[in-house]
Formats: structure tokens, sequence, C-alpha cells
């Protein structure tokens, strides 16, 4: 019997850094005040920010300089919108006062640490005015005009404003040149057709200074009000700002840190770039969506369509300003109202992910550094004769010859085809690295990915039209331009040559952001307006060019300071087509760059991560964030990428990476070796556990993806999706759901045998045992001993679980056993989706089976709503009932007696059933 011990209310740690050893809406139409005024508790706070600058100035013998002017001191310091965001710029008042902005110097804060702008907009600085607005069939049109010139060149004088009631829960804002066209993101989104005609939001304009106000019918929630900065429109600098409801904000990705967002001034950048995950940097996608959670538990959620460098600035107001350096400002903003519904209705408009193959959804085991094809095999070995279960095996770079694509080291690799057959032979799947830089070097004729790419021109140039050289792992190499199609096309070919050799299943796509070894290229940047723009974001190493191509460089699309943040989107594109040409089935690929849309293609893992404990805990809040940003298919590097892993960590991230969508033990060379397989007897048994209870977890997880398919529902999910009314939940980035009805709780810390997180209110079961705990929302103390991961399934849920074997294949012929968790009023509900595991398109073609299951007044029912031939070769041997108050006289199964065992702790266990999952039955308990 568990144990648990309540605890007070406190939240959990965050993520440890050290290691082991180590306001009211604004009237619409018309004039509009600034927005802070009026309210009681903002003149309050002014009145103490005018207090503390006239202490200070007392106290610093003047060097904060003279008195500012009266508007400048009515603007509380938490709504001081940044005038002057450069970085590597000290702020003078007379640089500031230059763009016509107020100067309020501060005290200066540790390096690296951002505070109260010291430069910022005053209530009456120029901006657009709104000229006219007309209705439209979809919603409205209007004219926006400046005036007075901004400050930063090219500024666009008249903007074309386009709204568009989308649907009920769903509006599109759009800002351009009303005068010009300019590059526009090429992603495929929904086109309506007819007006929302009962929207849960109401959209109200200021005219002069034109602003959005966006308010929640039910609840009068300001959701958007963008007058409280003023809205810039240059050729390279876009600015606009806006009040947030709350400061419950999360998404605007990739990025390391807790799930929650800090808004006290914190800078988040989005450029794709190759780095170790580390705080405060930008990372290797880019996301410009965020979700926020209002008071009361509405939700809603803001995506901005433009793929140029950008930084989204959020402060403590609470406010928020997005500052890119071109494209327009496309907004679609969605209501939910749960947190749940905002990213379905986000991802109804990038596009649902794709379903993946069942065996993706198995473990998988690779490394840098195997060396040969047959220390790989060894290790394949290794794992089969402990009989831990593993789907996936993979190899590095190694497999080249001199770390160019499409090769095949003969000497070190040269048994590999032999590998790949004995993999297919006992049911797993070989996948393999390819990179996008394409070797220059190598003599003419001698490798054809380079030749024919040049002859047919499809790598990226530089402005004078020639193919751009950097470096990466081969030494100097040309980068495919995935914006062409031609380029596809090519890379089909590669792949299909290289197929014939080595038939793999499934493809990783790293280095795609793309990533360069160099600065630009071999020859440095041209100057102009692409590679040192009037504005860059605050990107790692200060430059658009740093390791990556240069800003400048052409591609059949557009130049690629528009198109960078699309690269790995684009390549992940070509790839998921190519495997599907030449496999025919669902294409497996996981990439590192990444945007919206790309579940449709890829799934993702996070990155060149470290064996530390800090880097395991922080896999969580990057698991959740791409939950959020529709790529389910997410993990990190189990055990670590980096470093040398120690015993005991590597069992805890076994444990909680066995719980990841993407499952995947990763390691780098010239390390230890960290498979199961190499530890020690306990420690293997225990890694070997967690794997087969996420093996029996299959039907589940793969019925969980099915939704996502679907639907667009998370897979891996936060808690407060499930209690958005439960704001302790808000900010718990230490745990996460399976879909709606699984807890997982691991351990993040070394030397513990306990873990301390929260249960929120409820029945949960222990999924091992079937005891139960009942929760108020609370703190729990729970027992957790090294081989121990606690897993909780929530009252009222049915999970479908298979007896598990060593292979998904091996799994999937092994009989059900559905457990019933009942809620307090003795009910439950679950599903289960069941097709080849394979083919493509099995829902849109009808070949699949959906099974739902219920209970209700002690009758469980199977219901078969779809069938196809794939179910009948699966039985249903064991139902397990937890919750069940009192010992049963008798069970019924389709009204004939079965025999039944009942335990102590209220479970109920009916086995060998013996029903085909094809046909539907009932078992009831008396």
């Amino acid at each position: 019997m568990k144990s648990y011990q309540k605890l007070t209310t406190t939240q959990p740690a965050a993520c440890r850094v050290e290691e082991e050893g180590a306001a009211p809406m604004p009237s619409s139409h018309g004039k509009l005040a600034p927005w802070w005024v009026g309210s009681g508790l903002l003149v309050a706070a002014v009145l103490l920010s005018t207090i503390t600058v006239w202490v200070l100035r007392q106290v610093s013998g003047g060097w904060l300089g003279p008195t500012p002017p009266p508007k400048c001191l009515l603007v509380p310091e938490s709504h001081r919108f940044d005038c002057y965001p450069e970085r590597r710029v000290v702020v003078t008042q007379e640089l500031c006062e230059s763009r016509g902005c107020c100067f309020i110097q501060s005290p200066p804060l540790a390096e690296g640490k951002q505070g109260v702008p010291w430069c910022f907009y005053p209530p009456d600085f120029p901006s657009y005015t709104l000229e006219s607005l007309n209705q439209t069939a979809l919603g409205m049109m209007g004219l926006l005009v400046r005036r007075e010139k901004a400050y930063y060149p090219r500024d666009v004088e008249k903007l074309r404003l386009d709204v568009e009631f989308e649907t009920d829960t769903r509006l599109h804002i759009k800002i351009t040149d009303a005068a010009n066209p300019r590059y526009e993101v090429p992603l495929d989104v929904p086109q309506v057709m007819k007006r929302a005609e009962n929207p849960i939001y109401s959209l109200n304009f200021s005219w002069d200074p034109f602003g959005v106000l966006l308010q929640r019918k039910a609840t009068g929630t300001v959701l958007l009000n963008t007058t409280v900065a003023p809205l810039i429109f240059a050729d390279q600098f876009l600015q606009i700002s806006t009040s947030l409801p709350s400061k419950f904000l999360y998404g605007l990705g990739e990025h390391r840190g807790s799930l929650l967002h800090s808004l006290d001034w914190n800078t988040l950048t989005l450029w794709a770039r190759d780095v170790s995950p580390t705080e405060s940097f930008n990372l290797y996608g880019a996301h410009p969506f965020y979700l926020l959670m209002e008071e009361g538990g509405n939700a809603h959620g803001v995506f901005l369509l433009n793929s140029n460098a950008m930084e989204v600035a959020l402060q403590p107001a609470p406010g928020l300003t997005w500052r890119t350096i071109g494209g327009v400002l496309d907004f679609y903003i969605f209501l939910g109202p749960d947190p749940n519904m905002v990213i379905q209705q986000y991802q109804q408009v990038i596009g649902f992910p794709a379903m993946p193959p069942i065996w993706a959804l198995g473990f998988h085991l690779c490394r840098w550094g195997y060396g040969s094809s047959n220390e790989t095999w060894q290790t394949v070995r290794a794992m089969r004769n402990y009989q831990i279960p593993q789907d996936g095996q993979w190899n590095d770079i190694d497999y080249m010859d001199g770390y160019r694509d499409f090769t095949l080291d003969s000497q070190k690799f040269a048994s590999l085809p032999s590998l790949v057959e004995d993999l297919h032979k006992h049911g797993q799947h070989y996948v393999m690295i390819l990179d996008p830089g394409i070797s220059s070097t190598s003599p003419h004729g001698s490798y054809w990915p380079f030749d024919e790419g040049l002859r047919r021109g499809l790598f990226l140039n530089t402005t004078q039209g020639q193919p751009l050289i950097g470096q990466v792992w081969p030494g100097f190499t040309a980068f495919a331009d995935f914006s062409n199609p031609d380029t596809h096309q090519w890379w089909l070919e590669n792949l299909q040559h290289f197929y014939a050799h080595v038939p793999f299943d499934g493809l990783w796509i790293d280095m795609n952001e793309p990533s360069n070894f160099m600065d630009g290229s071999e020859d440095g940047c041209p100057p102009g307006e692409f590679d040192n723009p009037p504005y860059t974001p605050a990107v790692l190493g200060d430059s658009l060019s740093a390791k990556t191509v240069c800003a400048s460089a052409k591609q059949k699309v557009s130049v690629h300071y528009n198109l960078h943040n699309l690269y790995g989107l684009m390549e992940a594109k070509a790839t998921a087509s190519a495997l599907i040409k030449i496999r025919g089935k669902r294409p497996f690929v996981i990439s590192r760059s990444t945007f919206p849309s790309q579940g449709r293609y890829s799934g993702h893992w996070l990155g060149d991560n470290r064996s530390q404990w800090k880097d395991m805990c922080y896999s969580i809040p990057g698991l959740l964030s791409f939950s959020l940003f529709g790529i389910p298919l997410v993990g990190a590097d189990i055990c670590g990428f980096s470093g040398s892993t120690s015993e005991e960590l590597c069992t805890r991230w076994m444990q909680l990476g066995a719980f990841y969508p993407f499952a995947r033990n990763h390691n780098t060379q010239n390390e230890k070796a960290q498979d199961p397989a190499v530890f020690s007897p306990a420690a293997r048994t225990a890694m070997k556990d967690v794997l087969l209870t996420r093996y029996s977890l299959l039907p589940f997880l793969y019925t969980l993806f099915h939704r996502a398919h679907l639907q667009g529902d998370t897979v891996a999910r936060p808690l407060f999706f499930e209690f958005p009314w439960d704001v302790a939940t808000w900010e718990l980035d230490r745990q996460f759901l399976w879909g709606r009805s699984l807890l997982v709780t691991p351990v993040l810390e070394p030397g513990v045998d306990s873990v301390t997180d929260y249960v929120p209110q409820g029945t949960w079961y222990d999924f091992y045992t079937g005891s139960s705990v009942n929760s108020s929302g609370e703190m729990l103390k729970m027992s957790a001993p090294l081989e121990h991961l606690n897993l909780h399934i929530r009252e009222g849920s049915i999970l479908p679980t298979q007896k598990p074997g060593t292979t998904t294949e091996m799994t999937r012929g092994n009989p059900l056993r559905l457990i019933v968790a009942l809620s307090s009023h003795a009910t439950a509900w679950g599903d289960l989706f069941w097709d080849d595991g394979e083919s493509l398109d099995t829902f849109e073609k009808g070949n699949y089976s959906y099974v739902v299951f219920n209970v209700t007044q002690n009758i469980f029912t199977s219901t078969v709503l779809h069938a196809s031939t794939e179910a009948t070769k699966v039985t249903v041997g064991t139902l397990s009932i937890f919750g069940v108050q009192k010992p049963p006289s008798k069970v019924l199964l389709n009204g004939q007696e079965k025999p039944f065992s009942y335990l102590d702790n209220q479970v109920l266990n009916v086995s060998d059933l013996g029903m085909s999952l094809s046909q539907g039955f009932s078992l009831q308990w008396l």
C-alpha cells in the first residue's frame, strides 16, 4: 500500500541551476487618454514613482540628471515601453530625446540583467491615426496614416488594416503597407468564406492614436489594448505593444527556462540558432505564439505570422511588445475559452500534426561515436540479450565517409546494410542523420550531390549569384535551398540512391537552422541592409549571420533575411515527402529547427543538452512548450548528450524519458556509453521496467496521437490545461499529464527516495496497484525509490493498455488490458484508436477501428464505432477496475458469469476475457 504525506500547498522548487556538489477598457472612437490614467492603483504607482525619482535625485547628488518633464513622470515604471531597445548602446539623454522620448535614468543592474528602460515613450508620442474604416464581407478594412516620421529609416506613411472575423473564437488582424507589396510567410492558412455570426469577442478601435481594443464578451476582460505604446512600421522595424490581462504567459519559443515566462523585463528573441540549450539564448526554432491564462481560468492565444528576426519584450505592467525587422504584422487571436481549445484553434490555422507510425513511439537508441556498424550492432544485441524494449537504432554522422551526406564509410560501416536487414528481421527500424550542408570540396565528378545540385542551381547563393560557401562537419559546404521545389526532387533522388544500399526507415535532420561554423560565409557577408539592418534584435552573437549564413543570401522564394527561420520547416517538408515516395508509408522525421506548422512533417528533439540534473528538469517545460506549438512528437536526449552521466541520473532520466512522447537516449563521442545495457543489474532492471511500462501504454499513447492528428489535442499536457480553475497549477512544470488521464511525477534531484509534488483535486489511482489517494488540490510527498516512477490515473478515465513486448510489433499482437479508474460517481470513459500502425491516411481512408469504453451503474461497455480487419487480430484479455467500493457477489460478461478477483484496495480484476476488439461487449458486477 502506497503511503502519501499531505503537506502545505507551497510550490515545488524550480529547476536547480547548480549541480550536485555545485485595467478598465478605454473608450473607443475618438481621442484616447493614456490607458493608465484614471485607475486609482496606477495613480498611486505614479505618485510613488515620482517620489522615488525625487528621493534618488537627492541621494545621488544629481547623477540622475535634470528633472524630467511632468508628462514623463506620469508614466509608472512598469508601464514604460522601451523607446531605445538597441543593445550594446549606452543610452544617453541626448540619444533618447533625439527620438522624442522620455529619459529617466535608473540605478544600474547586474551584467546581463534588464530593468526599467531609461528611454521610454511619452503619452503623446506620435503614432498612426485611423483615417477610415469600412465594413467588408468578412470584417473591416481601414487606412492608417502617420503624419510625423518615426526614427527608423523608410517609415511607411500609410498602412492597410484588414480585420476578418473568421470564426466565433478566431480573429484575424493584418497590418501592412497600403501602397507596396511586402514579404509574407509562404504558409498555407485557412481562407474563410463567411463572417463569424456570434463571436465571443468584441473589437473596437482607438482612432487617434490608432489602437486595437479586444475584449472577451463573457467577462469583459481586455485581452489586447495596443494604445499603450505607439505603432511603428518602417521597412525593417515593425513594433506594436499591448497590455496583458495577467502575468501568466506561455509559449514564444524556442527558449530554455520555466514553462511560465517571467514578465520582469524579459526579452525573448526568435532567430534560429545552433547553440546548446542555455537560458536567455535564442535556440533552434522560432514560434511567435503565446498562450495566456486570464483571471477565472479562461485562456486566449496570439500568433504573429511573421518569419523575420524578432524579439518579444515582456514587462511587469503586464505588457508585451512585438518587435520584428521585416514582413508584415499578421495576427491571429484565439479565444478558447479554455487552454486546450486555444491550442486546437491555433492548429486549425497552422495545420494539425501528422500521425506518426507506431514504431516511432517505441524506444530509440543513438550515440555519436559508435565508431563502426559492428559496435552499433553489438549495442542492439546487448539490448536484445537483456530483453530491453527497443524499436529504433540510430547513427550519427560517423556512419558517413568524411561526414558527407549520402555516403557510407566503407571501412568502419561496411556491415551497415546487414545490420539494417537484421533490425528489420527483428521488427526494429533504422534511422540516420542528415545535414543540409553539402560538401563542396570533392573533385568534380566524384560527389554527385554537390555536382548535381550545382548544375541545377539548388544552393543558397551570395549577392553575386555564386553558391554561398560556409563550413560544417565535412569542411567547406554549400547549403541546399529548400524553398526551391526543384531541391525537393534532388533531395529525393539522393535519398533514393542511398536507400538502395541502406534501406533506412526514418530520417533525423540536424544542423538546419542552418548551422555554420563560420559567421556568414568563407568571404564574410557584404555590407548592406540585410546583413547590417537598422535594428538587430537581441540575437546571440549580436549579428544575424552569427554561426549561420549571410542574411543577404539569395533563395528561390526570397532573401534568407526573410526565410532563415523557415529553413528547418522547408527541409522537413522535403524530407517527409521523400520518405513517403520511397517507402510508401508514414514518414518519421525528427528535426532540430522548427517553425509553426512543422508538426505536419516532423517531430523535434530539444537539442544538444548536457548530462546534468538541471537539463533533465528543464526538459519538461521544453516538451510542454512544443505541445503548445503543435509539435507533439517531442523529447530530449535521455541521460544527456554532452558530458558523462551517472547511474543515478541516467536511471531517473530513463524513467522521465520513458514518458517523453518521443523517447530517445542519445550520447556524444568520447564519453562513456549510457545505453541501458551498460549499467548495473539494478539500474538496468529499473530502466527495462519503465520501458516495459511505456510499451504497455502504447495503445493509450497512440490514441492520444490520433486525437492530436484529428483535432489538435495535446499529448504531453501541462496540468493547468485540465485544471484551469486551479491557479496552483498555472506555474507547475515539474510534472505533466499524458492526455487528461495519466499524471507523471518524476524525480528530478539526486540522492532522494521521495518526491513532493502537486496532486490536483479529486481521486487519483496508483497506476501499478490501483490504490487511491484523495486530494483537495495539495502537495503530497510520495515514496520514490530509485526503481520507481510515480504514475497516477485520474478518476473517471479508462486506459487501454497491452501486455508489453520488446518491440511495438511484438506488443501489438498481445492481449489488451483495460484499466478503469472509477470517479466518485462510479463512472468512467475512454477510447482506443487502432489501425495497422504505418499505412498512410488510415483514418481518412476509413482503414481503422475506433472503440469507446464507458462505465455507468456498475456496467462496463465496449462499443465499436468503426471497425477494420486490424481489430480482429487483437483481443481484450483483462479488465481491471479501480475504486470498486465493495466486493461484488458476481461478475457477468455479456450475461454469462465470469470468475474474478477483488483486492482489499478496492481493485476488481477479471481475466481471460478473450473478447475480440472488433466486437462490442458488456461486463457487469453485482
